[in-house]
C-alpha cells in the first residue's frame, strides 16, 4: 500500500491511499464468508457456499462493496500511521478509483492537530489581584458561628424581620384550592426568600394566629408560573437570641481560649481560602498570556461540535431549572447574538487551551499513575453526586477513560507552566505558587522540590475541557 499527505490548510490534511488488490484478499474472504452465511443454495450446505457460485447468484459486486467497506477503515488507520497524521475527529472518505483484480485507490481528508510553536515556558509573567479580606468578611463568619449556638425564644408579638416562624400555606386559583400546594407546620425565617415571592411582605406585622393572602407565583407543580392566591397564617413567632462574641464563646465553640484567638483563626482560614481563588485567578492569567503568545488554528469541525455539545449542557440545565432561553439571557443580559459570540470565544479558548496543554505534557513527558487518575475519579464523583465506583463504572462503559487520563495530564502540564511563570499581585508582590497546598497552607520549601506540593495547582481548578 501506498500512502501520500496532501495539506489543505493549518488543520485539515488529504490522505491519498492506493491499494494492491492483494490486500484485499483478507476482506474479500470474509465477505464470501459472511455472504455465505445468509444464502441458501441447493446442493450446498449453509456457510459452505463457493465463491464463484455466490458471483453467479449474488453477483460479484455486492461482495466487493462488503469487502472494501471492511477493508477502508483498517486501510485508513494504517495510513494514518504511516504518515504520522494528527487525526482529530472522523475523516471524510471517498473511493476515487476502483479495479477488480488490479487495484483501489481512495482519499481521505481530516482534520489534525495543528502545528504550534510554544514561547519559552519560563518567565510567563502574568498579574493577579491582590489578597484583600475586609472586615465584614471576617464579621460574617463569626455572624455565622453565633447563630448556630444562637437559641430560639417564643416571642409575643408581630412578626419582624429576620424573626422564626411557623406557618401554614395554602394556595388556590379562581377560589379553587391546588392540591399540591398546601402545607403546614412550615418552618421559615423572615427574608431568607425561600419559599415565595411576596411571602416576607405578607407575615411581616402579623400575630401568631393572624392570617393573609397575597398572590404570587408558583414555583412547581402544574400552575408552575401561574398567579395564584396563597392564604398564609402564623401559627408562632421565635426570635433567636445570640450569644456574646466573648471568651467564654470562643471555648464552647471551638478549641481556641480567647475571643482574639478565635478571630485570628477565622482570619487565617479566609487567608487560605483566598489564596486558593488567587491560585485559580494566576492559573487563568498564565493561560490566557500564553494564549496570546501562541498562533493556534482551531479546527472547524472541532470547533462545530464544541459548540453543540456546550448549547446541548446548557439546554439541559435551563429544562433541570425550568428557565426558558430568553428569561436565561435577561439574567445575563446578552442577546442572543452577544450569548452565541461569546459562546463562540469561550470553545475556541478552551480547544486552543487543549492543543497546548497536551504539547506542553508531550515536551516535558508528563504522565499520570494509578494513584492520581483513582483520585481524579473520585474527584469527578463527588461532584456528580455518585459513589467512586459506579462513576469508574460509567467511565469504562462509556470508554471515558482515556479522556479523564487527558484531563489530568493537562491539569499536570498547567501546574508546570503555572509554576515557572512569575507571577505577580496588583502591588508587586510574588505570589507563591509552588508550595501552596489543597487546604490554601504552605508546604516546606523542601517537600514542595521533592514534588509534593503541586496538587493544589492540578486539582484545585482544572482547565474548563472542551466539550468535544
Amino acid at each position: 500500500m501506498k500512502s501520500t499527505v496532501e495539506s489543505l490548510s493549518p488543520t485539515k490534511v488529504k490522505l491519498i491511499v492506493e491499494v494492491p488488490f492483494e490486500e484485499l484478499k483478507p476482506s474479500l474472504d470474509a465477505a464470501y464468508q459472511s455472504i455465505a452465511q445468509q444464502i441458501v443454495v441447493p446442493g450446498f450446505r449453509k456457510g459452505k457456499v463457493p465463491p464463484q457460485v455466490i458471483d453467479q447468484r449474488v453477483g460479484r459486486g455486492p461482495v466487493l462493496e462488503e469487502a472494501i467497506n471492511d477493508a477502508l477503515p483498517k486501510l485508513y488507520s494504517q495510513a494514518v500511521s504511516d504518515n504520522q497524521v494528527k487525526a482529530i475527529g472522523r475523516p471524510e472518505v471517498d473511493v476515487t478509483e476502483f479495479n477488480d483484480k488490479e487495484s483501489l485507490q481512495f482519499s481521505a481528508e481530516v482534520e489534525v492537530r495543528p502545528e504550534i510553536t510554544l514561547p519559552d515556558l519560563e518567565g510567563l509573567e502574568a498579574e493577579v489581584e491582590d489578597i484583600a479580606i475586609a472586615d465584614d468578611e471576617v464579621n460574617e463568619q463569626i455572624e455565622a458561628l453565633r447563630q448556630r449556638f444562637g437559641s430560639l425564644n417564643p416571642v409575643e408579638r408581630a412578626v419582624a424581620d429576620n424573626d422564626f416562624i411557623t406557618i401554614d400555606l395554602s394556595a388556590s386559583k379562581d377560589g379553587e384550592k391546588v392540591e399540591e400546594a398546601q402545607a403546614t407546620g412550615l418552618s421559615y425565617q423572615v427574608g431568607s426568600g425561600q419559599l415565595l415571592d411576596g411571602l416576607d411582605e405578607a407575615v411581616i406585622g402579623l400575630s401568631a394566629g393572624e392570617k393573609k393572602t397575597f398572590v404570587t407565583q408558583l414555583v412547581g407543580g402544574a400552575l408552575k408560573g401561574e398567579d395564584v392566591d396563597v392564604e398564609v397564617t402564623v401559627t408562632a413567632v421565635k426570635e433567636q437570641e445570640l450569644p456574646e462574641f466573648d471568651d467564654e464563646f470562643a471555648q464552647t465553640a471551638s478549641e481556641f481560649d480567647t475571643a482574639d484567638e478565635l478571630k485570628a483563626d477565622v482570619q487565617a482560614r479566609l487567608e487560605r481560602g483566598k489564596r486558593l481563588e488567587q491560585a485559580g485567578e494566576a492559573r487563568d492569567a498564565v493561560l490566557e498570556k500564553i494564549l496570546t503568545l501562541v498562533d493556534v488554528p482551531v479546527p472547524e469541525g472541532l470547533l462545530t461540535d464544541e459548540l453543540a455539545a456546550r448549547k446541548e449542557n446548557l439546554e439541559q440545565q435551563l429544562g433541570y431549572s425550568g428557565m426558558t432561553m430568553e428569561q436565561f439571557l435577561e439574567g445575563e443580559e446578552q442577546t442572543q447574538d452577544e450569548f452565541d459570540e461569546d459562546l463562540k470565544k469561550r470553545s475556541e479558548d478552551a480547544i486552543k487551551a487543549q492543543f497546548v496543554l497536551d504539547l506542553v505534557a508531550e515536551q516535558q513527558e508528563l504522565s499520570v499513575n494509578d494513584q492520581e487518575l483513582t483520585e481524579h475519579i473520585v474527584r469527578h464523583a463527588q461532584r456528580s453526586g455518585v459513589s467512586p465506583d459506579q462513576f469508574a463504572q460509567h467511565a469504562v462503559e462509556n470508554n471515558l477513560v482515556p479522556s479523564l487520563v487527558s484531563e489530568v495530564v493537562r491539569g499536570k502540564a498547567l501546574a508546570y507552566l503555572v509554576e515557572n511563570a512569575k507571577v505577580t499581585d496588583a502591588s508587586g508582590n510574588t505570589v507563591e505558587l509552588k508550595t501552596l497546598q489543597p487546604d490554601g497552607s504552605y508546604a516546606d520549601p523542601e517537600a514542595a522540590d521533592a514534588g509534593e506540593a503541586t496538587e493544589s495547582a492540578e486539582t484545585a481548578d482544572e482547565p474548563e475541557p472542551a466539550k468535544a
